[in-house]
C-alpha cells in the first residue's frame, strides 16, 4: 500500500503508526472485538526471528524520519520505538495500552531487521494477512530479546463504533478478482476567502480494499476501535473517500470535504454507530531500553 503522510489531532505515536500501517508490508492487522489474541511475547513459538537487527540511537539534532518495507525486513531512520510495539500488537490507540515509558515515545532511534534467505523466501507465497501475522509475530521477539519486553492482554469494554451499512444502501464498486490492491492518501490544507483554515482534507483512493481494512485505517481519526459489522466479510471494493478534519467547515469551502461520519455514509454508503465492545488492551509490564548491537 502506498500512503502520503496524513497529519492531524492524534497524538506523535499513533500518527506514526498509522505511516507504518499504510506503507509498510507488515501491517493489517488491528484489534477487533473479541479479537484473536497476538502471541504472548513471553511464550517461544516456532514462527522464525529476524536474523539480523540493529538499534540505534539517533544522532541528536537529527531531523526528519523514514520508513522502507524491504523484502527481507524492514529499515526505520530516527523514529520512537512506541509505533514499532503498537505494530507488534495490533494496537490502533493509545487508550489501548498502558504502562509504556515515556522514553519509548520520544527517544529516537535508527532500527533495522533482516529476515534470513529462506524466510524472506516464503514470505512470497503468504497471503497479506497471514504476512502480517507472522511479522508481528516476530516485531514481537524482536522487542523480547532487545529490550526485555513483557506485555500482558486484557480485554476491557470500550467505546467502539460499529462500522454497518446505511439505509440508502452501499455505495461502493466491487473490484474485479484480478484488481491490484493498492491505496493513496493525499492531505490538502483547506482555504478560505480569510486565508488558510486550521483544518486538512484528507483523501483516501482505495483499489481492492475490504471494509475491515477501510475500519482499521480510519479509527485514529475517530478516536474509537472500530469494528466490521457490515457483513460484507472478503468482498473488495473500489472507493473514494474525502473528508475534513474541521467538522465546522462550510460544504462550499475550497478543498473541504464533509467531517468523516458524513463522508462515510454519503459516498460509501456505510454508516458508524457508537457502541460498547469488548477490546484487546495491553498492559506493559517491563520494557528496557534497547540492548547494544
Amino acid at each position: 500500500m502506498i500512503m502520503q503522510l496524513n497529519c492531524g489531532r492524534q497524538l506523535p505515536a499513533v500518527m506514526l503508526f498509522v505511516v507504518l500501517f499504510w506503507i509498510g508490508a507488515t501491517a493489517s492487522l488491528r484489534p477487533q472485538a473479541i479479537s484473536t489474541a497476538p502471541q504472548n511475547s513471553n511464550k517461544k513459538t516456532s514462527v522464525p526471528s529476524y536474523e539480523i537487527v540493529s538499534i540505534k540511537p539517533a544522532i541528536p539534532g537529527d531531523h526528519g524520519g523514514d520508513w522502507r518495507s524491504l523484502p527481507n525486513g524492514f529499515d526505520l531512520k530516527n523514529g520512537p520505538l512506541a509505533p514499532l510495539i503498537y505494530q507488534a500488537y495490533g494496537i490502533t490507540l493509545d487508550s489501548q495500552i498502558s504502562g509504556l515509558p515515556e522514553w519509548a515515545k520520544t527517544d529516537r532511534y535508527y532500527v533495522s531487521a533482516r529476515a534470513n534467505e529462506q524466510t524472506a523466501d516464503a514470505w512470497k507465497v503468504l497471503s497479506k494477512r497471514e504476512l502480517s501475522k507472522q511479522q508481528q509475530l516476530m516485531l514481537q521477539a524482536l522487542f523480547v530479546d532487545r529490550c526485555q519486553l513483557r506485555m500482558r492482554r486484557e480485554i476491557k469494554q470500550l467505546p467502539v463504533y460499529d462500522l454497518v451499512l446505511a439505509k440508502k444502501g452501499l455505495k461502493m464498486k466491487e473490484a474485479a478478482a484480478d484488481e491490484v490492491e493498492s491505496n493513496v492518501w493525499k492531505t490538502s490544507a483547506m482555504y478560505s476567502a480569510a486565508g488558510q483554515r486550521g483544518g486538512y482534507t484528507i483523501t483516501a483512493t482505495t483499489h481492492a480494499g475490504t471494509t475491515l481494512e477501510l475500519a482499521e485505517s480510519i479509527a485514529s481519526h475517530v478516536g474509537r476501535v472500530i469494528v466490521d459489522k457490515t457483513g460484507l466479510g472478503d468482498k473488495r471494493f473500489d472507493f473514494e473517500l474525502k473528508w475534513s478534519s474541521d467538522d465546522q467547515a462550510a460544504p462550499d469551502e475550497a478543498n473541504a470535504g464533509p467531517p468523516i461520519f458524513k463522508a462515510l455514509e454519503e459516498q460509501l454508503g456505510l454508516k458508524l454507530e457508537p457502541a460498547v465492545e469488548p477490546i484487546d488492551t495491553f498492559v506493559v509490564e517491563h520494557l528496557e531500553r534497547p540492548s547494544a548491537n
